[in-house]
């Protein structure tokens, strides 16, 4: 924020490097000049980029392009079709040797699209952790797949404890399979039951659609770990956080949703 801009009572968010509040970006081939035009007017609100799906295989200078996103001071990390698509090919070694070599400190591990035994998914989660700071994705790409809640808090739980450092919840790009319905309405009860039984604070939230970002700050607070943020909203999403736009004006807080009888 400009230094001018301290007349407000906002709700107080983490300093970075943050562990709650965290904005994650889906960067989908952004130019060099793009990243830096990002970072220019939106860098403080941003926590993590991931180089989605497998874009990452096809960008021209992507050395350069992990070593600014490390110079801006945020972890860089490729889309965790990138790494199924190297499961398929039994080509992981490859994948790892890779991983190290742009010197990423993060690697995202999902099952989206593959089917994995969760027992082998965990074994990957754990061995990854000795290296990295492993982010986990559970849900299914297809909108098609209804996975039951409990099934949902089994496998979080059990990623969590082989060693993740969060756990994404699936959206999509699009905001329309995971955790969403087809048109992109939130499945309520599901995260309900999820909140429930798994500290939020381990939890990242895939919610591209401003709509999707509203409930979660609403339900949440200020500070709930949202992803798959597309570049030209992020300072929308911060503004959403601190109340700043009409949508969580009067509700939001840093530690949940205001109590809006008292307003």
């Amino acid at each position: 924020m400009s230094p001018a801009a301290d007349f407000l009572n906002l709700p107080e968010r983490p300093a970075k490097p943050r562990q709650s509040g965290l904005t994650h970006v889906i960067d989908k081939g952004l130019s060099l000049r793009q990243v830096e035009d990002m970072f220019s007017t939106s860098g403080e609100f941003i926590d993590i980029v991931k180089l989605g799906w497998g874009t990452a295989y096809v960008t021209g200078g992507l050395e350069e392009k992990v070593r600014l996103y490390e110079s801006l001071g945020v972890a860089a990390v490729l889309g965790g079709t990138f790494w199924e698509a190297c499961l398929v090919q039994g080509k992981l070694a490859e994948w790892k040797g890779f991983i190290s070599g742009l010197g990423l400190r993060y690697v995202e591990v999902s099952d989206g699209t593959v089917e994995l035994p969760h027992a082998q998914k965990l074994e990957y989660i754990a061995e990854y952790a000795e290296d990295f700071t492993v982010l986990s994705e559970v849900g299914s790409k297809d909108a098609d797949v209804v996975m039951a809640p409990y099934r949902w808090v089994e496998m979080i739980g059990a990623e969590l404890e082989a060693g993740a450092w969060k756990v994404i919840t699936e959206a999509r790009e699009s905001g329309t399979a995971g955790v969403f319905r087809g048109d992109g309405e939130v499945r309520t009860g599901l995260i309900d039951e999820i909140a429930h039984a798994v500290d939020v604070n381990r939890l990242l939230f895939e919610a591209p659609q401003k709509s999707q970002q509203v409930w979660f700050v609403r339900t949440f607070g200020s500070n709930v770990n949202l992803g798959n943020i597309p570049p030209e909203e992020v300072i929308p999403l911060e503004t959403l956080r601190l109340g700043l736009r009409g949508d969580t004006l009067l509700s939001v807080t840093s530690d949940g949703p205001a109590d809006r009888e008292g307003i």
